[in-house]
């Protein structure tokens, strides 16, 4: 059975997609079959891995783009997953195991045109479809918005993870607080459609510090967002087991040019300047391989 985590912060600006993209990517490197859901209106994430030249072509016909299973409602998720999505600058596939399903700008319309069946709510028929192919896969992310709309609500109500990323500031910590808030309202809202083989609720299982600049000091905010988390740990509104994430993920100048490259970290070090950067084992990409192994050893 696939894990299949969101990554939800109700602060924006915390690095998440670097974070899942890169986490996604060091998954498939160790061997695991991973498929990314991009939930975000912005499309960063589909943008990253398809470059522009391909994700304008979603973009322009709505064909492939995850809002296509609602309107106009013909297509279904397994047709729009993107095997191996990672290509180098010769078209080659670059990362096997690593498949997405993309998104476009006009997901926005789930949340403010989109009216549907008030019976049969987006993420039921998210959840519904994504049951045909989820036992293809070891981990199954979801690159969500910073709230819990219509498109979080569909990886939320499918998920039996959530991470947290985070920053080492007072907003990460209200984002967090907001998000625990919410998500047990929203498990409250699904309760009457879920059926008894999804499991329990998803629950927040640990925060991840990213995007830590060179000399921030993070052990006072640290020591906040633990507080907060034994507080919730001992009112049960997050997993018995959460916790504040061992592996730190720093800032680095890679990780934007892996966004020009299109290319997970990982991988820039073979389109040369960046080689040795990406080649030392006290980097970023040292940081995301940790983060992934710690992800696997995790288990709810």
């Amino acid at each position: 059975m696939a894990r299949k985590i969101s990554f939800l912060n109700y602060k924006g600006g915390v690095g998440k997609t670097s974070l899942i993209v890169n986490t996604a990517a060091c998954l498939a490197k160790l061997g695991k079959r991973v498929l990314l859901f991009d939930f975000d209106t912005q499309s960063n994430s589909s943008i990253w891995l398809l470059r522009l030249e391909r994700w304008n072509k979603i973009n322009a016909s709505g064909e492939g783009a995850f809002f296509s299973i609602f309107d106009p409602g013909r297509a279904r998720v397994k047709d729009l997953v993107i095997k191996d999505v990672v290509e180098d600058k010769n078209g080659q596939k670059a990362l096997p195991g690593l498949d997405l399903v993309p998104t476009t700008f006009n997901l926005v319309d789930l949340e403010s045109e989109f009216e549907g069946d008030p019976k049969r709510p987006p993420y039921v028929v998210f959840q519904e479809q994504l049951a045909e192919i989820e036992n293809n896969y070891d981990f199954i992310l979801f690159d969500c918005p910073p709230n819990i709309l219509r498109a979080s609500q569909c990886g939320v109500f499918v998920s039996n993870e959530i991470y947290v990323p985070s920053n080492p500031d007072a907003l990460s910590l209200i984002g967090f607080t907001l998000l625990v808030e919410k998500l047990g309202k929203f498990h409250q809202l699904s309760a009457s459609f879920r059926t008894a083989s999804m499991g329990v609720p998803a629950q927040v299982q640990g925060v991840i510090f990213n995007s830590i600049k060179t000399g921030v000091d993070i052990e006072v905010p640290k020591m906040r967002m633990q507080l907060r988390m034994n507080q919730f740990r001992t009112a049960k509104r997050v997993a018995a087991n959460a916790k504040i994430f061992d592996t730190q993920i720093r800032d680095a100048m890679i990780v934007r040019r892996a966004v020009t490259l299109g290319l997970p970290v990982l991988l820039v070090s073979q389109e040369g300047p960046d080689a040795a950067a990406a080649g030392t084992s006290d980097n970023v990409v040292s940081d995301y391989r940790k983060l992934a192994q710690e992800i696997v050893r995790h288990t709810p």
